[in-house]
């Protein structure tokens, strides 16, 4: 194992001891969704005793039958789990034996734009009623700068430990990719913050069994910092591409090819590239919190990330713009003509729809008076505010009858040369169709 140290530790103590007992186990999960199942698959693979807690009951019986509900792991991955021991509870005691405990749980925004951390809270109760000396206690879940020392650690030493003395507590952010085969958890560095120095060495020691490089941040505060330091970067940057993509095709040019050309400079530019809104569990949500944190405790705004929220945010209208000036040059007003939507979740080759601009974009059409159908091939049933839209099963022949076909996710299933040749009318906002006769984002 590689660890990489970005700053200064203080000094060094030894780590918290580790408690030896019959009836151990080495990792319980708290929340086995797309971030807490795989680290519990990775952890089943090296050895490690694995336990895992969710409050929902069917994700429970799905795992202990040998199924998944999660993309990046096969039901084949939980059968080779299940076989290495790992079970699945919605019974909380099943982490009173666990030496090590990750909370995974998810942090969506609340009403005041800010994390709502109940189920953060929540879970950490859980876990502070069972609290035992010797025990590392590890939140992945995404917040803001503050979080794990303001909100965890006082809730944990309630219990009457001490954090650094009696037990560790360290914060490691997620970095679980949806979809993306190449980067897994075991080859995607990961960065761990702990409250102490002894609290770190606990957390280094355990990832080390699990990834191969460990990057030991300052504390807590800067190992959550590079979470939403790492998505705001990306939030910031798709939305000046977004705002290109509107100025460019008012003044004539093909920003694609510009970000073609743009990408061959060997250093100093990493290419971005328009889409109809941003989408998933980080992107539309992460930088929120830190600008709730700068809002609510520094007293201003953190202008990049809003201004960049609000480019993303208009996408949606600006692509259902684009289709009715398509329709209008054919001759036909949007309301009344039939539009299919081709990809409906977030990002390429995965189930999930999470924050999917398909939905703002399928429900600006319907309020236009358009007939909206879809297609996904990893979707069998879409709804938009409670409303059911319709599925096509043959999507040559849909585009084909349909006005306008619009291709808002390049799943790798779809034949797009093919597309291209047989739609009736095509609109591509993922740069993947070039042609005289396809509108192109």
């Amino acid at each position: 194992m590689q660890v990489e140290q970005t700053g200064p530790l203080g000094e060094e103590s030894e780590p918290l001891g580790e408690a030896e007992r019959p009836d151990h186990v080495d990792l319980a999960v708290i929340g086995l969704g797309y971030v807490g199942l795989p680290l519990a698959r990775e952890a089943a693979s090296v050895g490690l005793r694995v336990v895992g807690l969710d409050r929902d009951p069917r994700v429970v019986e799905a795992l202990n039958t040998g199924h998944s509900h999660v993309d990046d792991v096969s039901d084949d991955d939980v059968r080779r789990m299940r076989a290495a021991g790992f079970n699945a509870f919605t019974d909380e005691d099943c982490l009173a034996s666990a030496q090590t405990v990750v909370i995974c749980v998810p942090t969506p925004l609340g009403k005041d734009g800010g994390p709502d951390l109940a189920a953060v809270t929540s879970a950490v109760r859980t876990v502070a009623a069972r609290l035992r000396p010797g025990q590392l206690i590890v939140l992945e879940s995404t917040t803001y700068p503050g979080t794990t020392e303001e909100v965890v650690r006082p809730l944990l030493e309630e219990s009457g430990l001490r954090v650094g003395v009696d037990v560790a507590l360290a914060f490691s952010p997620e970095r679980i990719d949806p979809g993306n085969t190449a980067h897994g958890l075991r080859t995607t560095p990961k960065v761990v913050g702990g409250c102490t120095p002894s609290c770190a060495a606990r957390a280094v020691a355990f990832y080390g069994k699990l990834v191969d490089t460990v990057v030991q941040a300052k504390g807590t505060r800067e190992a959550e910092m590079a979470k939403l330091l790492e998505n705001t970067y990306r939030h910031v940057n798709i939305a000046l591409v977004n705002e290109l993509a509107v100025i460019s095709h008012e003044l004539h040019v093909d920003l694609w090819d510009a970000i073609r050309c743009a990408g061959t400079k060997p250093f100093g530019f990493q290419a971005f590239r328009p889409s109809p809104g941003v989408g998933g569990h980080c992107i539309p949500i992460d930088p929120n919190y830190l600008s709730y944190k700068v809002r609510s405790s520094l007293g201003y705004e953190f202008r990049f990330v809003e201004l960049a929220q609000e480019i993303n945010r208009r996408m949606p209208e600006y692509v259902v713009r684009r289709a009715q000036d398509l329709l209008n040059t054919a001759g036909r007003p949007l309301h009344g003509s039939r539009v299919l939507l081709l990809g409906v979740t977030y990002k390429p080759d995965v189930a999930d729809q999470r924050e999917s601009p398909a939905v703002p974009v399928a429900r600006l059409l319907r309020e236009r008076q358009a007939e909206v159908w879809f297609h996904d091939p990893h979707v069998r049933v879409w709804s938009v505010d409670g409303a059911s839209v319709p599925r096509v099963d043959d999507v040559l022949a849909a585009a084909r009858e349909h006005d306008l076909t619009i291709l808002l996710q390049d799943h790798s299933a779809y034949d797009l040369p093919a597309l291209g040749d047989g739609a009736r009318m095509l609109f591509d906002t993922r740069g993947r169709i070039f042609r005289p006769d396809v509108e192109v984002l």
